[in-house]
């Protein structure tokens, strides 16, 4: 079986390629024929949040990564779909996460099945992005009905999905794997001496990108209930702001929290994943909306305690009780389940539970369900 991937990849930094890049790892185990190309141009820069879109990690090793796709250029689309329909994948597979891809990919999917033997599958992180413009209404049903079929990482987007496919075309929820290539569980010690935190302290973490619909407003709110401090616990924050950090830091000044919030302002580099997850006791997400978290599997996979809000996808893949809280998004909820926490020492409880629950989210549900795609 031949196999090729379109979508964001390495060199390019954040979730989505780093899964891109795990997936081809998964499908090279299992003897596919795999590569992936990627963009030679992702985003303009002016339409770029953050400081750059590219990793210092090293690059995966087993499978040909080519930088090829320019996502604004027309001809180039043509000219790549082209390249690709002349090795006649059986699969193509066009990691979509957000409508600006649209017409990208699918005009890329309609050249490429002139063969008339390759089918073309969305893998779908996000449908419909978090922050909604005029551009999500207009574009995906593009995309969509130039895919043959569909998987889903949560089943919210698998009804997103359908609401925009008027023909029924295959589509199924295959949940988001672990994030298992940052490293393995550690000594607690090491991983708060090597960032340099107070061993005194108990931490929990609010990570990846920031941006306001992942509701750190909210747990800052949170951290501010006064049951909380008779705990030696801090919150910390690491991921570099796409929105402007000065109400977050009005906010720490006005609850006077400055002494229980750390916060890292930067990207995490791969290498470095290992150690904020290492340290602290719980992750929080207290999104305000949602499909699927990769943060999630990152916890699963150092098998962390997880506080979600029932947002999207969030709620479906952690069972509230056993790996941790399953919350309403706002900060009285939030802060009654960090309280609970700490006061009946749940941290061992849910690291079993996060232990068992790991198990049922392996990579290789996701390539046996795009196999059958075909």
């Amino acid at each position: 079986m031949k196999i090729i991937i379109v979508g964001t990849s390495h060199p390019y930094r954040g979730g989505i390629a780093a899964f891109t890049d795990r997936l081809a790892t998964e499908f090279v185990k299992e003897d596919v024929d795999i590569e992936v190309v990627t963009f030679k141009l992702q985003y303009p820069s002016f339409l770029f949040p953050g400081k750059t879109q590219y990793s210092d990690s090293k690059a995966p090793e087993g499978f040909p990564i080519s930088r090829k796709v320019n996502s604004i250029n027309p001809l180039n689309w043509i000219k790549v779909g082209k390249e690709i329909r002349k090795k006649n994948p059986d699969i193509v597979i066009f990691t979509y996460w957000m409508s600006f891809f649209a017409p990208c990919f699918g005009k890329m999917a309609r050249v490429i099945k002139r063969n008339r033997h390759t089918r073309c599958i969305g893998l779908i992180h996000n449908m419909i992005p978090h922050e909604k413009s005029l551009l999500d209404k207009l574009l995906p049903p593009y995309f969509v009905k130039a895919m043959d079929g569909f998987v889903a990482l949560s089943k919210s987007v698998l009804n997103e999905i359908a609401s925009l496919d008027r023909h029924n075309k295959p589509r199924v929820f295959t949940p988001h794997p672990l994030y298992d290539h940052f490293g393995e569980i550690m000594d607690r010690a090491e991983a708060v001496k090597h960032l340099n935190l107070d061993p005194n302290y108990r931490y929990f973490l609010f990570f990846g990108l920031v941006r306001a619909y992942k509701g750190l407003d909210l747990l800052i709110d949170a951290f501010a209930d006064e049951r909380l401090r008779k705990y030696p616990m801090k919150l910390l924050v690491a991921g570099e702001f796409y929105d402007d950090p000065k109400p977050y830091l009005e906010q720490i000044k006005k609850h006077d929290l400055k002494d229980f919030i750390i916060i890292e302002n930067q990207y995490i580099n791969d290498d470095d994943v290992k150690y904020y997850f290492n340290s602290s006791e719980m992750v929080v997400q207290p999104y305000k909306s949602a499909t699927q978290s990769g943060v999630t599997q990152i916890a699963y996979h150092f098998e962390k305690p997880m506080l979600v809000t029932n947002v999207g996808g969030l709620g479906e893949i952690i069972p509230n009780g056993k790996v941790g809280y399953v919350v309403e998004p706002n900060p009285s909820a939030i802060a009654d389940a960090l309280v609970d926490f700490c006061e009946n020492d749940r941290y061992n409880m849910f690291e079993e539970g996060a232990r068992d629950e790991k198990k049922k989210y392996q990579w290789s549900n996701m390539t046996a369900a795009i196999k059958k795609m075909l």
